[in-house]
């Protein structure tokens, strides 16, 4: 097989202070603007403790990915994971799911161009959200440490915006925060629903397993991102969700959007600095990091002959996989250029993506079996015992978050999830017969 179509070529420069940008960048989107407003309606000023509850959920729907990723190297990132504990005809039906779920990067950039409009009124839109694809396409093209430097860059923008939020906007908050009534509104059914909705908002960090192939050291190194990061945010998301539901009635903020308060708290000038170092640039580092990853799990694939080995391969100067980045390019110009509904399109692999999460983390019980020695290593490892419970409890809260999917779904949305099952189940099943796995797993 041809060298240069491998994972094993993939650069491994990334080391904390590279992964920390991505995955925070990759968590704080612009949900929290409009998902804080609905959390505050289920349960009041509660809304702060139910996104360090989220934050604490979150890390337990990813701990098997924390725990798999401590003791060893899987370079095509969830997929290899998903091969490693399910089963090779799995990883195929996992990749597709992988696919039609990330076909979402329009959404950014449309989003973003509507928020520059909201600013500046009368700029053409697709011509302003063509350019933010095509500019990030760019920096990922021509390799991860420019799509690194440019998340750095924005990150520490972004955090700034909201720290300013929260500092400007503590002392402004109204007398008897946690007094009754306008905290618990809705007692603890309430704060729990709250939680659950917010998981959306403070999830995402996960996702670096996929950047396993170029990290330096990723059996400490992506763990501890995955789990500083959530925590981290978690907590900056309830100090604005302090500011959020402490400045005004509880009546005037439930359901609205988390710029109607930034608008009171900040000078004119400064909420313009919010809306774009924090509303449009959470956007722009989470498109930055999904390109950045999104195509290392579907190299492995092609690697492993699912699709075209030739697809994989990487740009003789950057070292990048050039070829995918395209079609992922053209995935996301396309809803720019002819208004498609993308974001129906995503939500066809929302509820079948977290079912096949559920059947890794089961499959993650094996762990310390398949890999004894490597386990009894780990700067995780814990007794049976305490593996097996928090793995299981993570798997309650799956199930938790299928439900509340299934239940939000329309009939469209629940359609799309079955017909997107039943084709990734045909394309695992027939394209089994032609694949010839590549161990992608490695000890250092």
């Amino acid at each position: 097989m041809n060298q240069t179509i491998s994972t094993k070529n993939l650069k491994r420069t990334l080391g904390r202070k590279e992964l920390f940008p991505i995955a925070i960048g990759q968590i704080i989107g612009a949900g929290v603007m409009a998902l804080t407003g609905v959390a505050i309606s289920m349960t009041g000023r509660s809304v702060s403790l139910a996104y360090i509850l989220a934050g604490i959920a979150v890390l337990f729907i990813a701990v098997h990915v924390v725990f798999a990723s401590s003791v060893v190297r899987f370079r095509g990132g969830n997929y290899t994971q998903t091969a490693t504990f399910v089963g090779q005809k799995f990883a195929g039906i996992y990749i597709i799911f992988f696919i039609v779920s990330n076909v979402s990067l329009a959404i950014y950039a449309i989003s973003f161009a509507d928020y520059l409009l909201a600013l500046i009124p009368g700029l053409p839109s697709k011509l302003i959200a063509g350019i933010l694809m095509s500019v990030v396409f760019a920096v990922n093209f021509f390799g991860i440490k420019k799509a690194i430097k440019l998340q750095k860059t924005m990150v520490i923008i972004l955090l700034g915006a909201i720290l300013l939020f929260i500092g400007f906007g503590v002392f402004k908050i109204e007398p008897g925060y946690f007094s009754q009534p306008g905290f618990l509104t809705n007692g603890l059914g309430g704060l729990l629903l709250a939680m659950a909705l917010l998981t959306f908002a403070a999830s995402g960090g996960s996702m670096i397993v996929n950047l396993s192939a170029e990290a330096k050291n990723p059996k400490k190194d992506l763990p501890m991102v995955m789990i500083v990061s959530t925590l981290v945010v978690s907590v900056l998301y309830a100090l604005m969700a302090v500011v959020a539901s402490g400045v005004l009635p509880i009546e005037n903020v439930a359901n609205q959007p988390l710029t109607l308060v930034a608008n009171i708290i900040l000078p004119d000038w400064l909420y313009v600095v919010f809306i774009v170092g924090g509303a449009m640039f959470a956007l722009v580092t989470t498109l930055n990091g999904q390109l950045a990853f999104v195509t290392k799990p579907i190299m492995q694939a092609c690697v492993d002959n699912w699709f075209p080995r030739s697809l994989a391969k990487l740009h003789p100067k950057y070292n990048t996989p050039y070829k995918l980045l395209i079609g992922f390019y053209i995935i996301g110009m396309v809803p720019i250029l002819v208004n498609i509904d993308i974001e129906m399109i995503a939500s066809f692999a929302l509820l079948v993506v977290f079912i096949a999460t559920i059947m890794k983390a089961v499959g993650v019980f094996r762990l310390p079996k398949l890999f004894e020695k490597q386990w009894l290593q780990s700067p995780f490892y814990m007794k049976n015992f305490w593996f097996y419970l928090l793995n299981g409890i993570g798997i309650l809260v799956l199930l938790v978050q299928v439900f509340l999917l299934a239940s939000n779904l329309n009939t469209i949305g629940l359609v799309g999830n079955l017909v997107v099952l039943v084709g990734a189940i045909a394309f695992g099943l027939i394209r089994n017969k032609k694949v010839k796995m590549e161990i992608s797993i490695e000890e250092n």
